[in-house]
C-alpha cells in the first residue's frame, strides 16, 4: 500500500494518541470528518492499523526492572524451536521475544519488579522450559528511547 503525505501525518497522529476523534484529526489535517474516517477505515481493513492499545507506565504498575535475556537452545530442531516459542508465549513477564541470529537463538525482554522477582522468574519459570542450553541476562540501567511509533 502506498501512502500520501496526509496518510503519513494521520498515522503519526494516531500513533501519538489513538483516542483523538475524527473531528480533531480532520481539523489537524484540513480534511472533512468523512475523509478522515474513510482513510482510517481503509488502513484498518488492509491491516496497516492492526489494533489499538493502552500503553501502561511500568513505574506505576511496579514492573520497571527490565531485563534482556539471551537464550540459547540445546539444538535447532524444528520441534525444539516451536515448543520454546509456544511456551514463552505463556510467560506474562516476557513482553517481547525475538528469534535472532548470532551466538544466541532468542532475545527476551522481561519486565519484573526487582532483582529478586527476576531470580524467582528464572528459577520457577524460564529455566523450567525444555531445550534451553544457556541464558545470558543484561539489566537496563536507563531508558534512552522507547517508542511504538513507526515513521513512514
Amino acid at each position: 500500500m502506498s501512502f500520501d503525505e496526509i496518510d503519513k501525518k494521520l498515522l503519526l497522529f494516531l500513533q501519538e494518541d489513538s483516542k483523538q476523534t475524527t473531528k480533531e484529526l480532520s481539523y489537524k489535517l484540513g480534511l472533512s470528518v468523512t475523509a478522515v474516517y474513510e482513510r482510517i477505515k481503509k488502513m484498518e481493513n488492509t491491516g496497516v492499523i492492526s489494533k489499538y492499545v493502552a500503553i501502561l507506565d511500568r513505574h506505576k504498575i511496579n514492573r520497571d526492572f527490565i531485563v534482556l535475556c539471551h537464550v540459547k537452545l540445546t539444538q535447532h530442531k524444528k520441534e525444539y524451536v516451536l515448543q520454546f516459542e509456544k511456551e514463552v508465549m505463556n510467560l506474562q513477564e516476557v513482553t517481547e521475544c525475538f528469534h535472532v541470529s548470532g551466538d544466541y537463538d532468542y532475545i527476551l525482554k522481561i519486565g519484573v519488579k526487582d532483582m529478586e522477582d527476576y531470580r524467582n522468574f528464572m528459577l520457577s519459570k524460564l529455566t523450567t522450559l525444555q531445550h534451553i542450553a544457556s541464558t545470558h541476562s543484561s539489566f537496563m540501567i536507563s531508558e534512552v528511547k522507547n517508542t511504538t511509533a513507526i515513521v513512514l
